[in-house]
């Protein structure tokens, strides 16, 4: 297996998420993004798998979309509702073309996903989909100082280099004209959630004599988290208009 692409895939094959999270940072944001009206209809964008999906059916009884571009984890959403006696609907679609109902979104939920189409683009796009009292809730990477190591400025600038501090995150959403209803950063046991499988993952795929360079590729992620953790992490935005 020499194509980098299939073995990407074949190493983010089966991983219970996506990106760093876990339940009970779904819980906490969900708790701090307040009342809801009963039933309502909720948005998982960039969905991966559907771990926020499947919760946030359970959690809060509404109508869940889970939105992806990739149709094995599409499929997979599919497969943990109904393990969980839930109903996701599922949406093949690219973020940043929603084809939703402008005013029809009463939670639009984003874990690890916004830096796709980026941040302040990400929120302007999605905006006009929410009604009136809707909410955002959006997980963020950002830089913990404004002076990094070289190694993980290089490696966040090859694929985001719009990363930004959470002051500098914070400027730009209220220069938007968001309400900041809560932040939260998360902790590194939600890192964990998404490293340790996809470590295990990267190892079989050793023992079957994948070569070394292009598992490296995919682990490198991993190497800078491992020495570089301090200077950045996840945050939870809840975002609602004023």
């Amino acid at each position: 297996m020499t194509d980098p692409n299939e073995v990407f895939w074949r190493a983010h094959t089966g991983l219970p998420r996506e990106a760093p999270g876990s339940d009970a940072t779904t819980r906490l944001l969900l708790q701090l993004a307040g009342p809801l009206p009963p039933r309502p209809t909720v948005l998982d964008v960039g969905a991966g798998t559907g771990p926020a999906s499947v919760l946030l059916a359970q959690l809060t009884g509404g109508h869940v979309t889970a939105v992806d571009l990739h149709e094995p984890f599409l499929a997979q959403v599919t497969e943990r509702a109904r393990a969980a006696n839930v109903h996701v609907e599922t949406l093949n679609a690219s973020m940043d073309t929603l084809p939703v109902e402008n005013g029809s979104v009463d939670l639009l939920w984003a874990e690890g996903s916004a830096y796709i189409m980026g941040f302040d683009a990400a929120l302007a796009a999605w905006r006009p989909l929410l009604a009136p009292s809707g909410v955002v809730v959006v997980t963020e990477a950002e830089w913990s100082t404004p002076g990094p190591a070289p190694e993980a400025r290089a490696f966040w600038d090859a694929d985001y280099p719009a990363m930004r501090t959470m002051a500098g995150n914070v400027a730009a959403i209220e220069q938007a004209g968001w309400d900041i209803r809560a932040v939260y950063a998360l902790p590194d046991s939600d890192w964990d959630n998404y490293y340790e499988p996809l470590a295990a993952n990267i190892e079989r795929l050793r023992a079957e004599h994948v070569p070394d360079e292009l598992l490296a590729a995919i682990g490198e992620e991993i190497d800078i988290r491992n020495a570089h953790g301090s200077d950045y992490g996840y945050t939870g935005y809840v975002l609602g208009k004023p």
